[in-house]
């Protein structure tokens, strides 16, 4: 199967505001959007104070509304985005191992979400993160509330096309520095014609809080950070000439500060270990702090 970007319905806002991004991603990538959706149910929902059991609806009937939202969506879309590729599919399973399988032949797979103030819908909450967890392929997080979906406003020269999207941001680990998720915001950036903001965060040693002991050794650590920082985007720089890249070593947890950076972005691109583990859905606390108040799409990359 081709490689397309893929976007997971479930027929929330949210799901639409990411099927929108994805059909923009996959403009900018040249590639055909899928539309899929997984309308597997557990058997039985049942009441026990209420004393009552409420039976699923029937295959056939899941069946039915599962092609007519995907039709309704896809119709949206291409009504939207006119000439673009765009196929829909029913896929079968539960939604997060449906999920998983269809990310498998996706360049990357787009969801919705709905941050930390709802929990409602299966591409939220439970599904989401594990989705986020344990796909080996990117996976971008859109949300509807204050953002729909839509890239930033054009703020470059509408002559040249440069500019014309809001900065990608990058949240770096110098500690582990991985090349996937360097390389997916440059070629972010890229595709965007737009400036690449570098976010790294570290930490003074313990005996630096409350008090500036050794200012002097605070000055040796942050100019250490930056230093390894320009080492280590150098060669990203040299690859992607284009990219004007803006790059910070700030005090403190990264989490934060890709938050503040996420307000006027176009995308936020963090890094996530291979997990090895048979359970959990532990995805680190700068990215689960960015699913939570990001106020731009997050791509969560796997890397070793």
């Amino acid at each position: 199967m081709p490689r397309t970007v893929t976007a997971g319905l479930d027929g929330s806002p949210e799901s639409l505001a990411a099927a929108d991004w994805a059909a923009r991603e996959a403009l900018l990538r040249d590639l055909p959007l899928r539309l899929v959706h997984a309308a597997t149910q557990q058997p039985l929902v049942y009441g026990p104070l209420a004393g009552f059991t409420a039976p699923v609806p029937s295959a056939e009937q899941q069946h039915a509304a599962a092609r007519h939202l995907l039709d309704e969506a896809r119709a949206r879309v291409a009504r939207r985005h006119p000439g673009l590729r765009i196929d829909a599919d029913e896929i079968p399973g539960q939604p997060a191992s449906a999920l998983l399988k269809a990310a498998e032949d996706a360049e990357l797979l787009v969801l919705g979400s709905r941050g930390l103030s709802r929990i409602a819908g299966y591409l939220v909450g439970s599904v989401a993160l594990s989705v986020a967890a344990w796909s080996t392929r990117p996976v971008v997080l859109v949300r509807h509330d204050g953002q729909t979906g839509e890239e930033q406003p054009p703020t470059g020269d509408p002559a040249t096309g440069t500019g014309a999207h809001g900065d990608v941001v990058l949240g770096l680990d110098l500690h582990k520095p991985s090349d996937p998720v360097i390389e997916f915001a440059f070629d972010a950036a890229s595709r965007r014609s737009t400036h690449l903001r570098v976010v790294h965060g570290w930490t003074l040693p313990p005996y630096q809080y409350g008090g500036d002991l050794m200012p002097e050794l605070s000055a040796e650590t942050a100019a250490r950070a930056r230093s390894e920082l320009t080492d280590v985007l150098r060669p990203w720089q040299e690859k992607y000439p284009a990219v004007e890249v803006h790059a910070q070593a700030t005090i403190g947890g990264a989490g934060a500060h890709l938050v503040d950076a996420s307000r006027g972005a176009s995308l936020v691109v963090v890094g996530r270990h291979a997990r090895r583990a048979p359970l959990g859905t532990h995805i680190g606390p700068v990215t689960q702090a960015l699913l939570h108040h990001a106020a731009a799409p997050v791509a969560v990359i796997s890397h070793a």
